[in-house]
């Protein structure tokens, strides 16, 4: 397992999270992104600059998840 430095907003609540704990998402996105700190997340970005939430179907890089989009529709 990598060196880890896990982004303050990666927990229960974080919609990365909730997705890949779901298997909706591969686990690049969570080590790629909310184990680096949150670097480069644009999520994290977002939300610190404009205290804007973004929607749970969006990724760390801004793209779309059909997926999860998809699972949170039906549900």
């Amino acid at each position: 397992m990598p060196d880890k430095n896990v982004c303050r907003w990666y927990n229960s609540t974080s919609g990365v999270k909730r997705a890949s704990d779901a298997g909706l998402i591969d686990k690049k996105w969570v080590e790629d992104y909310c184990w680096q700190g949150g670097k480069g997340c644009i999520r994290k970005k977002r939300f610190e600059e404009e205290g804007y939430v973004s929607p749970d179907f969006v990724l760390p890089d801004g793209s779309i998840s059909e997926a999860v989009k998809t699972y949170y529709q039906t549900k």
